[in-house]
């Protein structure tokens, strides 16, 4: 079986570990905050450090295969595996698009409540689809570049949110530590799963990333600033909403509105907000644009534009006609499927430690190119 080779998937460790830092704490926005407080009250940190851990542990794994050759993971993949390769790229297509479909019910739900006064368009949502259908045609390379841009789109409005917070917060709320029953922490660990799947959407960036000398200390770095991001997130968020953090959904909209300042220069924190989402639809867009790109690798074409547009229409089609269900499919995914994301998303990329080493086992020189 020939190599199944794409264009435009070049991808750094700068930009994997921006994507780590930037990108995947934006799953941790919208509806994670609420369900923790809901199961786990005041010890809501504990299920998310948990979380945090096994992916910064499963991660690492991946990066020491990784500086084990000079060949990327997807190459050794493919000449260990042959046409069998297929199958991985299969599996994975198909456990990005059943993944992306919560983000994409919560960002909807996120856009209605967040920037309309009066009832929206049955149409109004189609612009993501729009954003996502270009994103998807451009390959990894786009989602790299993207990753850049994230930082200002994300650390900057982020951290102005927090410090705007940290007036109205009390973080006595989160006394005593411990406080919570064993049992509704780790069913708090179990039902946020979806929100926690951190390496898995890492894993197509990492399969295309040839490693340089530095590169598992920048990636791991980057994914420790997210993480770090997102606990003080979820503290800042418990300090101000205490017992009624279970019922505030979409904490990010929220959690700055009682900066006193606001009376009188206005809703600013809103303008941080706005920055935020922008970052929030790149990063909705991450498991769609990885389903057109293993689509690609199956099929041996280039032709992204084609599936990115028959993906993005019959995802429109879908939330237009499935938004009611949300709570089906929530129940679906984080009550009755766990097991299978922790298998996809955490025990099946771990395979990569048995790949064949090569021979020439040094990494490239931090000065080389990168393909």
């Amino acid at each position: 079986m020939s190599k199944i080779t794409l264009s435009n998937d070049k991808i750094t460790a700068q930009q994997i570990a921006l994507a780590a830092s930037c990108l995947l704490p934006c799953a941790k926005l919208l509806e994670a905050p609420s369900l923790l407080a809901r199961y786990a009250t005041g010890d809501l940190l504990l299920p998310a450090l948990l979380h945090f851990l096994l992916q910064a542990g499963i991660l690492f794994l991946i990066l020491f295969a990784i500086s084990q050759s000079e060949k990327t993971l997807f190459e050794r993949l493919e000449e260990a595996l042959g046409k069998w390769s297929i199958l991985f790229y299969l599996l994975f297509g198909v456990y990005f698009l059943l993944c992306a479909i919560l983000p994409l019910l919560d960002l909807e739900k996120f856009i209605y409540a967040a920037f309309f006064d009066t009832s929206p368009t049955v149409f109004s949502f189609t612009f993501f689809f729009v954003l996502s259908a270009f994103i998807c045609s451009k390959g990894l390379k786009a989602l790299g570049r993207a990753a850049e841009l994230s930082l200002f789109l994300y650390a900057i409005p982020f951290l102005l949110l927090i410090a705007m917070s940290l007036t109205e917060a009390d973080f006595s709320h989160l006394l005593p530590f411990f406080g919570s029953p064993l049992e509704g922490t780790m069913y708090a660990f179990t039902y946020t799963t979806p929100h926690f799947c951190d390496v898995i959407l890492l894993l197509p960036l990492l399969g295309n990333l040839r490693f340089q000398k530095g590169d598992t200390v920048k990636i791991m770095c980057g994914y420790g600033a997210g993480a770090i991001s997102s606990l003080l997130f979820f503290a800042v968020f418990f300090g101000v909403f205490s017992s009624i953090a279970p019922r505030e959904h979409y904490a990010f909209s929220k959690i700055a509105q009682y900066f006193p300042a606001l009376a009188i220069v206005g809703r600013i924190d809103l303008l941080f907000v706005y920055l935020l989402t922008i970052a929030l639809l790149i990063f909705t867009c991450m498991p769609l644009l990885y389903t057109v790109d293993f689509t690609c690798r199956i099929l041996g074409t280039e032709r992204r534009v084609l599936f990115a547009t028959i993906l993005n229409v019959a995802l429109l089609i879908f939330v237009f006609y499935c938004n009611k269900y949300y709570n089906f499919f929530y129940a679906l995914v984080a009550g009755k499927l766990p097991a299978v994301f922790w298998f996809i998303a955490d025990m099946v990329p771990l395979l990569v430690l048995f790949l064949p080493k090569n021979k020439k086992n040094k990494p490239l020189k931090k000065e080389g190119s990168y393909a």
